[in-house]
């Protein structure tokens, strides 16, 4: 069967190459009837002529911009002694003052004030003696971390102030979250904003987490500082307290007077000894 289909191949091509010897023919077509003449030459119009051109490909629109990081939003104070008022106008109590250069979370405005949480209350501070300053925004887990240390400013200092559990996560009799110090308020924080259990002071939480350089700080990290009682001190005994950073030379803690967002100052500096990332 395969040799016969060969053979009938062979003869057909045969044929075919016979009739087409010495010319290339091809059918036109007169006018709009159907008679067609045989022509000396291969007649191709311009119209005819296959298009070889290479299609073009429509290529994905490039944005102008890239997408902006997102950013969270804090009030900074602008001048001293800046009154903080349980409602937004200037007939409700004062309940405290702001101290220039401090940053307090922006939960909205109303009627020309800003609202904030002090001293884990409501409370408004006027447009006036404020602008914005916005940081960029870490994931959600350590903003809700965050989130908890933004709800106690103005909170005072207590030194060796009671913890909110042991280290192992049991809670303590006593704690009060109307008073803290460095430790017990980044423990705190990491409680309730990430389930995470820190240790009870500065010198057994430096040994959490993972090292971080300097040079890679990044906001949530916990930053730990000698003091000028312990500076003298080697190893660990030189820690004296802790801050987490939020970015761009800014820090959440409490240190001998009250907690708050501010800058870190030069002498700050001059203590630092490491920074560990908890999450």
């Amino acid at each position: 069967m395969k040799r016969k289909n060969l053979a009938a191949l062979t003869a057909a091509f045969a044929v075919a190459v016979t009739m087409t010897a010495g010319c290339a023919a091809v059918p036109e077509k007169n006018g709009d009837n159907d008679n067609y003449e045989i022509s000396d030459e291969l007649l191709v119009t311009p119209e005819e002529k296959p298009d070889l051109t290479p299609p073009e490909v429509e290529k994905p629109e490039t944005p102008d911009e890239q997408p902006k990081p997102k950013t969270i939003p804090y009030i900074s104070v602008t001048t001293n002694n800046v009154n903080i008022r349980s409602g937004a106008g200037t007939g409700y109590a004062v309940l405290g003052t702001a101290e220039k250069s401090t940053l307090y979370a922006c939960l909205g405005e109303e009627n020309g004030w800003y609202i904030t949480k002090y001293k884990n209350k409501t409370v408004y501070i006027s447009k006036k003696y404020c602008v914005i300053v916005d940081m960029q925004k870490a994931g959600d887990e350590v903003e809700a971390v965050i989130a908890e240390g933004t709800r106690f400013m103005g909170v005072p200092y207590v030194y060796g102030a009671v913890r909110l559990h042991d280290g192992k996560g049991n809670k303590l009799k006593g704690f009060s979250s109307n008073a803290f110090d460095c430790s017990s308020l980044m423990q705190y924080m990491y409680y309730y904003g990430a389930d995470t259990l820190l240790d009870v002071t500065t010198r057994t939480q430096v040994k959490q987490g993972k090292t971080v350089a300097k040079s890679d700080l990044k906001r949530g990290d916990l930053m730990f500082f000698t003091n000028a009682t312990r500076k003298d001190k080697v190893g660990i005994e030189r820690i004296g307290h802790v801050a987490m950073y939020l970015g761009d030379n800014w820090i959440l803690h409490t240190a001998s007077d009250y907690a708050k967002i501010e800058q870190i100052s030069s002498t700050r500096w001059g203590y630092y000894i490491q920074s560990q990332r908890m999450i």
